[in-house]
């Protein structure tokens, strides 16, 4: 009997270990989550920004990461790394390879619309997980500061006359985003959009042609003014939030609507992942960058950069992108610049 007893428990272990042995070895990656069924990462988070350093996207991600980490609401390292090219294209299709891999994020805004819209990417919004919004930043239009023009009811009424005489410049290609934010304001003012001047200096000239007379309008972000402002070269014509802009300098800026131009231009950035991500992993980052946007250093950027709080959580982001994707494929289509 004691042999008998000795083959069963050899034969019981036998099986229990071979049954581990398949678990382990069955090539499925395991998902990490609490006891109480919440996912959990369980190495190294990796943002992209689809650009190269000092750009919005790059200086967004670069900070959220550092919030992130210096107060502790994500304890796993997170590295950002920058893969410029095609106006995002060239992140968009790296995060795309990435299918349902939770440690790969990354930032964007209004270009992940704006790209696929003209016909750069192959990919566009729906082709990946909307994270959460974190923030809102803004257009501005300014002009050289012995410019003729104080406010933008005097620029629009002389583009009224000949929209075509008026040169508008700005980083982005014609229909990504400094020439449409430009488009919609002029629109609601009255002008006719297909005639306008719009260059595009992506070599980092624009302001420079701003200020030897190359071209009249400068559409850009707010921060991009604050210093040239300051250094009284510029002034700044009207800004596109709903309503002032806090800070130093920020809070001068008129808006457009105060001037009784009826539209606003958001530049939303947010944080994405790649398609097919886990509802367990949304559920996690959602709260996170929650946590992010509701902290005390985070406010200190957003007032630093002149950015706006603007938190939306991944339903929230959908229903928003949807709308915002057909307001800008009218224009686009207006322009004749949709594909």
């Amino acid at each position: 009997m004691k042999k008998i007893a000795a083959i069963l428990l050899l034969v019981f272990v036998m099986v229990i270990s071979a049954a581990c042995s398949s678990s382990s070895s069955s090539g499925k990656p395991e998902k990490t989550t609490k006891s109480n069924g919440e996912w959990q990462p369980e190495k190294a988070i990796e943002i992209t920004a689809p650009s190269g350093a000092g750009g919005g996207w790059d200086t967004t991600a670069r900070m959220a990461a550092k919030v992130l980490s210096e107060n502790k609401i994500i304890d796993q390292n997170i590295g950002v790394v920058n893969k410029p090219g095609g106006g995002g294209a060239v992140g968009w299709a790296y995060i795309h390879s990435k299918k349902a891999d939770p440690y790969k994020l990354f930032i964007t805004s209004p270009p992940m619309l704006l790209v696929p819209l003209n016909g750069q990417s192959q990919f566009d919004y729906k082709d990946f997980t909307p994270i959460a919004n974190v923030i809102a930043d803004y257009a501005a239009f300014a002009v050289k500061a012995d410019a003729k023009w104080n406010n933008l009811n005097e620029l629009f009424a002389d583009m009224k006359k000949d929209p075509s005489k008026i040169t508008i410049v700005g980083a982005s290609s014609p229909g990504s985003m400094d020439h449409i934010q430009f488009v919609k304001i002029a629109k609601a003012a009255g002008i006719d959009i297909t005639k306008i001047k719009y260059v595009s200096d992506q070599d980092g000239g624009a302001l420079t042609q701003i200020l030897n007379g190359s071209a009249d309008v400068y559409s850009t972000g707010v921060a991009e003014t604050v210093e040239q402002v300051k250094a009284g070269k510029i002034k700044v014509l009207g800004v596109t939030s709903e309503e002032r802009l806090k800070g130093d300098v920020l809070s001068d800026f008129p808006t457009a609507k105060e001037q009784g131009i009826d539209a606003t231009f958001v530049n939303w950035r947010g944080f994405f992942g790649p398609p097919d991500m886990d509802k367990n992993a949304i559920a996690y980052y959602e709260k996170k960058f929650k946590e992010l946007s509701d902290s005390a250093e985070w406010d200190e950027i957003r007032q630093k950069y002149g950015w706006d709080e603007m938190y939306m959580n991944s339903s929230e982001y959908k229903e928003f992108l949807k709308k915002e994707n057909n307001e800008i494929k009218t224009l686009l289509e207006e322009l004749g610049l949709a594909k």
